[in-house]
C-alpha cells in the first residue's frame, strides 16, 4: 500500500502575530481539512509589547495553537530569552522549538533538517548566530555516509546566497547583499526536496533545481526553494505555503527522482564542490550565462599549441582540422566508391543530403558530412555550421509541405555520422505527442531519455567516442541518452513508425522496406526537384 502523503504548512516571519497566524490556519483547516504540521521559519517572536502580551496567552495555556507547530530559534538579541534550551524544547502546548541545529525525524519517516539563527558576521559569534563550524558539523552528521540521499525538508531563517542563479530572479530583494553562503553550502550538501526561509519580507518560489550532474551522476530528487513573507503584511505577499509530501524513505526510487520540465541547474554548484562555496561566492556572478546547464569551464580534451619558441605560453592560430580517415570501406564518405550516389539530392561544401535507404517515408532524408566523421561531437565548426544550414532549410521545406521534422542520431555501432531527418505530417500529432511517445517508449525499454536545453551543444555533454542516442524536435527541444551497454539499433525508427505517430510499424526496420534502384532514382529526382527552392547549396 502506498504511503499517505503528509499535509504540511510552512510559514514565514510570524513576528509575534500569533492570533493572526492561528486564525488563518484554522480557516484553512476548516476549508481544506486537517494538516499534519506547521513549520515556521524566520522571526517567530516579536519585540513589541503587543507581541509579548499575545505570547503570554499561549505560554500560560489560555490560548492554544490549532496544529502541531515547529519553530526555529532567535535571529536577534531581543528574542534570545524565549529559547532557553539550545537542544530544543516545548515553548507552549503544540509549539515546539526544534533547537540550534539538527535533524527531526517524524513517526512517518519524514526528515526535517534545521538550522536556527543568522550567519555570524563577527567573532565571537552572538548567541543567535551560526558559524562555519555549525554548518560543517551538521553536514558531517547527516551527509557523510555514502548511503545519504538527501532530506525531505530544510528549514533556515536566512536565504541561501545566489539561490536565484540559473532560475527565476526574485523581484523584491537586493541580490548583491541577500543570503548566506553558509546556508547555500548546507543546501548543496543536504539536497532537500523543500527548503524554506524568510527574513527578507519577500515571497519567492524558485524554479526546481537538480541535485546531480547530468549524464555523469545518477539522477537525484530535485529541490524547491520557497521564501515566505511575514504574517499579516500589508502588501498581501504570501506567508503561508501548503503542500503534500510523501517521505522519501517511503517513495519508489524512480518516482522520487523524476525531473520536472522546468528543472534548472543547481545554483550552488561551483566546479562540482561546495567546500570553497564561501570563498567563491563572488565569482559565480561572473560566470557566463551560457553555462546554465552543463559545467563548460572544465578543460575537456583541449591542448595548448606550442609556438615553437619553447615557452609554451602562447597559442598559434588554429588550423582547420582534417577529418579522420576511415579504417575500411565506408558507405557514406562521398569520395568512397561504396557510396550510392543516385540517392544524393544536395551537395554543400562540407555536407550533403541523401535519401535514406529503406526510408520510413518517401522523403526520409539523411544529413551527412562529406568527410569521415563518426558523430556530431567530432565535427569541426565549419561542418557544424553547414549542418545547421541544412537543418534550417529542411525545416522550411517540410513546413511548406505541411510536415514537421524529427531529427535523430544514433552514435552506436556506426562508423559514419548519419543525421536522420524524418518528416511527420502536422495533422498526425503535435510536438508534445512526439516527445511523450519517445519518452514513454524509452521507459518501456529501460532507456533514460533526458531533456536537454534547446541551445545546448552535444559537445558539452559527451566526449568523442562515447556512444549516445539523440533526438531533436521541430521546436528545438532535445532528448538525449548516453548508451552504456546495449541499445536497440532501430529504436528511433521504431518510435516514429509506431501507431502513436506514423502508424507504419512494418517499416521500423529499413531492411524490410527497401526500394528497387529505379524506385530510389525516381524518389531522389522528385525530392531534388521539390527541395530546389530551399537548397542554399545551389546559390552559395
Amino acid at each position: 500500500m502506498a504511503a499517505r502523503p503528509l499535509r504540511l504548512l510552512a510559514c514565514g516571519d510570524v513576528e509575534g502575530k500569533f492570533d493572526a497566524l492561528f486564525t488563518r490556519v484554522r480557516a484553512i483547516q476548516k476549508k481544506s481539512g486537517p494538516f499534519d504540521l506547521l513549520l515556521c521559519v524566520g522571526n517567530f517572536f516579536g519585540s513589541t509589547l503587543e507581541a509579548e502580551s499575545e505570547w503570554e496567552d499561549y505560554r500560560r495555556g489560555a490560548k492554544k495553537a490549532p496544529i502541531q507547530t515547529c519553530v526555529l530559534g532567535a535571529n536577534n538579541q531581543e528574542t534570545v530569552k524565549h529559547f532557553q534550551d539550545v537542544d530544543g524544547c516545548e515553548l507552549a502546548e503544540n509549539i515546539t522549538y526544534l533547537g540550534r541545529k539538527g535533524l527531526f525525524t517524524g513517526a512517518s519517516g519524514l526528515q526535517i533538517a534545521y538550522l536556527s539563527g543568522t550567519e555570524a558576521q563577527s567573532e565571537p559569534a552572538p548567541a543567535y548566530s551560526f558559524t562555519t563550524k555549525d554548518t560543517a558539523s551538521l553536514k558531517s552528521a547527516l551527509a557523510s555516509s555514502s548511503k545519504f540521499k538527501g532530506v525531505d525538508i530544510l528549514l533556515t531563517s536566512p536565504w541561501p546566497k545566489d539561490v536565484w542563479l540559473y532560475g527565476n530572479s526574485p523581484e523584491e530583494v537586493d541580490t548583491k547583499t541577500c543570503g548566506s553562503a553558509l546556508v547555500a553550502g548546507l543546501a548543496f550538501a543536504l539536497k532537500p526536496r523543500y527548503h524554506f526561509a524568510a527574513l527578507e519580507g519577500a515571497s519567492y518560489e524558485r524554479l526546481p533545481y537538480r541535485n546531480h550532474t547530468v549524464l555523469q551522476e545518477n539522477a537525484r530528487q530535485v529541490s524547491r526553494f520557497i521564501a515566505l513573507s511575514s504574517v499579516g503584511n500589508t502588501s498581501k505577499k504570501k506567508y503561508l505555503y501548503a503542500f503534500n509530501i510523501i517521505p522519501m524513505t517511503s517513495m519508489d526510487p524512480a518516482e522520487l527522482v523524476k525531473q520536472p520540465l522546468d528543472v534548472t541547474e543547481n545554483p550552488y554548484r561551483i566546479s562540482g564542490k561546495d567546500s570553497h562555496r564561501a570563498k567563491q561566492a563572488s565569482i559565480i556572478e561572473e560566470e557566463p550565462a551560457a553555462q546554465f546547464f552543463f559545467d563548460l569551464s572544465k578543460q575537456q580534451g583541449k591542448k595548448r599549441f606550442s609556438t615553437g619558441r619553447g615557452d609554451g605560453q602562447h597559442s598559434s592560430p588554429k588550423q582547420p582540422r582534417k577529418p579522420p580517415q576511415p579504417t575500411g570501406p565506408c558507405w557514406f564518405c562521398l569520395a568512397s566508391p561504396e557510396v550510392e550516389k543516385h540517392l544524393v539530392v544536395s551537395i554543400g561544401t562540407h555536407c550533403y543530403l541523401a535519401l535514406a535507404k529503406g526510408g520510413l517515408t518517401a522523403d526520409h532524408i539523411l544529413i551527412l558530412p562529406i568527410g569521415h566523421y563518426q558523430s556530431v561531437v567530432e565535427l569541426s565548426s565549419e561542418v557544424l555550421e553547414e549542418v545547421a544550414k541544412y537543418k534550417a532549410a529542411l525545416k522550411k521545406f517540410l513546413k511548406a509541405t505541411g510536415k514537421r521534422c524529427v531529427l535523430f542520431e544514433r552514435n552506436y555501432r556506426s562508423q559514419h555520422l548519419q543525421l536522420q531527418v524524418v518528416p511527420v505530417p502536422l495533422s498526425c500529432c503535435t510536438t508534445d505527442d512526439l516527445k511523450e511517445t519517445f519518452i514513454v517508449q524509452a521507459q518501456e525499454q529501460q532507456i533514460e531519455l533526458l531533456e536537454i536545453p534547446e541551445h545546448s551543444d552535444i559537445k558539452q555533454i559527451v566526449q568523442p567516442g562515447v556512444p549516445y542516442f539523440y533526438v531533436e524536435l521541430d521546436t528545438g527541444e532535445k532528448l538525449f541518452h548516453r548508451i552504456k551497454k546495449n541499445f536497440p539499433l532501430q529504436f528511433g525508427r521504431e518510435v516514429l513508425a509506431s501507431e502513436a505517430i506514423l502508424n507504419i510499424p512494418t517499416r521500423a526496420d529499413w531492411r524490410e522496406c527497401r526500394y528497387s534502384r529505379e524506385e530510389e532514382e525516381t524518389l531522389a529526382k522528385a525530392f531534388r526537384r521539390d527541395f530546389e527552392p530551399f537548397d542554399f547549396s545551389l546559390t552559395d
